[in-house]
């Protein structure tokens, strides 16, 4: 069993909400802090002094250049958002997501959950890289949620969920949970990279959102470690097809007969 889900800021402005943020965590039982990119250099003393007690989140508190390079390890993950933007993920509310972390962290598998800018949040790319979306039923007329409140709700929520039975089997079978998620990049990267060449991405301006509907695809699927190497040998295969050869001739065991059969 794994200490919980990754609390993970995507380039936090200030040092002061990273600190109130590892004192939420603190509160209820979190102790894994992952930054992407924050504006303030860190280690920051001003976070120190704001954590009040949580020191041991900040200190242990890992900095990332790359949303992909923070989630790589993990398993699967939770993006919040003020709004739901995404039609192919599911949308859970914070109970329904603390659940659902519970009976994976049981599992042994290691969940993480998204937390965007203070101002603006995650952006679509980003929301691509997770498994599902989380929101918070607030207040339509005043809907300004800042990180270390969210971060206290998902706390909470998680803390609770733990003092509840859990009766849910699922995914215990090991071979068969998700797919750390540097895994499933790589398939991302293969997939994108055929259709690329293959004309797929038409009109050029429209790539960058089919790409991010296309991961989001993939993603809400759970791929295993073996359904993701058998689709990347399934692209890998189909790379060997060219339209001006035969369907198949492409492939080196056919180009390889063509020629013996010559001779």
């Amino acid at each position: 069993m794994t200490g919980g889900p990754v609390i993970v800021l995507v380039e936090p402005q200030l040092p002061e909400n990273i600190g109130m943020v590892a004192r939420a965590m603190a509160n209820f039982g979190l102790s894994e802090l992952r930054l992407v990119n924050p504006r303030e250099e860190f280690p920051n003393e001003k976070a120190i002094a704001t954590a009040s007690k949580a020191d041991h989140i900040i200190n242990g508190a890992r900095v990332f250049d790359s949303l992909r390079e923070a989630i790589s390890d993990i398993n699967f993950v939770f993006a919040t958002t003020a709004r739901e933007r995404d039609g192919f993920k599911p949308v859970r509310s914070a109970v329904e997501a603390a659940d659902a972390m519970r009976i994976k962290e049981n599992s042994g598998q290691h969940t993480a959950i998204l937390f965007g800018r203070e101002r603006w949040g995650l952006n679509n790319e980003e929301i691509s890289l997770a498994d599902e979306i989380v929101t918070f039923p607030v207040n339509p007329a005043f809907a300004s949620l800042n990180i270390a409140q969210a971060v206290l709700l998902m706390s909470y929520e998680w803390m609770k969920s733990g003092l509840e039975r859990e009766t849910d089997t699922a995914f215990r079978n090991k071979e068969m949970e998700p797919a750390h998620k540097a895994t499933l990049y790589g398939l991302f990267e293969q997939l994108e990279e055929a259709l690329d060449v293959r004309g797929y991405f038409r009109p050029k301006e429209r790539k960058e959102i089919m790409v991010e509907n296309l991961r989001s695809v993939l993603t809400r699927a759970a791929f295993s470690e073996p359904e993701i190497r058998l689709l990347r040998g399934v692209v890998s295969s189909l790379d060997h097809f060219s339209p001006k050869l035969p369907r198949g001739a492409g492939a080196p065991d056919h180009r390889k007969r063509t020629k013996e059969n010559s001779n």
